[in-house]
């Protein structure tokens, strides 16, 4: 891992546990922590498990979330089945998750406020972001 990428990381795991107000009504979570690989529980080349996420203040189901809780099938037409991704993003309230691919902290980190950005455009919920 570059000294780049080693700072993005610690920037991504130092945000575990925060909560910020993106807009009136709605906020922005993360949970970030240090686990060990194993095989019912694979993690990110890092060793990390994350939950980003962005909903309303009173809770209920994200709007937008990326994570690696849970394994989700690859999507496509092929006749063999693929494996499953740890590491996926949820697009809407009702999506049940699509694979991401994860590459670095900091690629996350713009990729989760690309997403929160575009929601909040498409709900009409002001920002700045």
């Amino acid at each position: 891992m570059t000294e780049t990428e080693n700072h993005s990381l610690e920037a991504l795991l130092a945000l575990d546990g925060c909560a910020y107000e993106a807009a009136a009504g709605y906020r922005v979570e993360f949970t970030v922590r240090r686990i060990a690989p194993s095989p019912h529980r694979p993690s990110t080349p890092q060793g990390i498990r994350y939950a980003l996420v962005f909903r309303s203040v009173t809770g209920g189901t994200p709007y937008v979330k990326f994570d690696n809780a849970h394994p989700v099938p690859h999507r496509g037409g092929r006749h063999v089945p693929p494996p499953e991704a740890h590491d996926h993003w949820h697009r809407t309230a009702q999506d049940t998750g699509r694979p991401y691919v994860y590459t670095t902290a900091a690629q996350l980190l713009e990729d989760f406020w690309r997403e929160v950005k575009r929601d909040m455009t498409e709900r009409g919920i002001p920002n700045d972001l």
